[in-house]
């Protein structure tokens, strides 16, 4: 009988730590390093294309992508960076 060595689950999903950045549009600052930021969504995702499933969807209501950092190593975490849609818009940054 065959037999399965740990959670298949941890192949086949990423966490994504969903982060507020608009801070840095208002101050107008550097960014920041990821885990400084507000965290306002922490889910797991499908890993499969998952760099351009960030880039293209949407997270959060009410918030942009504007970037996502990817893991260093196997166990850790993505970080995806939203801005406020209102913010954005008002300083002509997304259409």
């Amino acid at each position: 009988m065959a037999e399965i060595y740990g959670n298949l689950w941890e192949y086949n999903l990423a966490r994504v730590v969903v982060v507020d950045v608009s801070d840095d549009y208002t101050l107008m600052q550097p960014p920041m390093p990821s885990d400084c930021y507000p965290v306002i969504r922490d889910t797991w995702l499908p890993r499969h294309n998952l760099s351009f499933e960030l880039a293209k969807g949407d997270l959060v209501m009410g918030y942009l992508y504007d970037w996502h950092e990817a893991p260093n190593d196997e166990g850790d975490c993505w970080y995806v960076g939203v801005v406020k849609e209102t913010l954005a818009r008002s300083l002509g940054a997304y259409p």
